[in-house]
């Protein structure tokens, strides 16, 4: 296997709703591992939690997430955005549709003065998403 780099997303006991949302708006294949399949003592309420999730798409993006675990404090912050860029308008547009739904729009998915149309949203899950479509030259 290649190197790579991608996201890997910490939540905060709603991974798998999370990761299973993510699937809806990307497509691919979605393997979910919780603490209940690998640890043989789970710790109380860790049952349903997911140790690992890696979500792999037709499109070659490839996004991992967990829920936080036993005895660490989940810190969500603000340094971070999951980026997706590409020229295929309608693509891109449909995930920015699926993403922004009963999210918060910080920036509207619109034309700027760079020149390519883009948008910032933040997810219902509170992951922060940028959206850029380049203007094909």
């Amino acid at each position: 296997m290649a190197s790579r780099l991608n996201p890997y997303i910490s939540f905060s006991g709603d991974a798998r709703q999370a990761m299973e949302f993510y699937r809806s708006v990307l497509g691919g294949d979605l393997s979910l591992n919780g603490y209940g399949d690998s640890m043989p003592q789970v710790p109380p309420g860790y049952e349903d939690k997911i140790m690992h999730a890696m979500l792999e798409t037709d499109s070659g993006f490839t996004l991992m997430a967990a829920d936080v675990p036993p005895g660490m404090e989940h810190k969500p912050g603000n340094n971070y955005a999951v980026s997706l860029s590409g020229d295929d308008a309608d693509e891109l547009r449909g995930y920015w549709e699926k993403l922004s739904a009963g999210g918060n729009v910080a920036v509207p998915l619109e034309k700027q003065m760079w020149g390519d149309v883009f948008g910032m949203c933040t997810d219902k899950f509170g992951i922060t998403w940028m959206v850029n479509i380049s203007e094909r030259g």
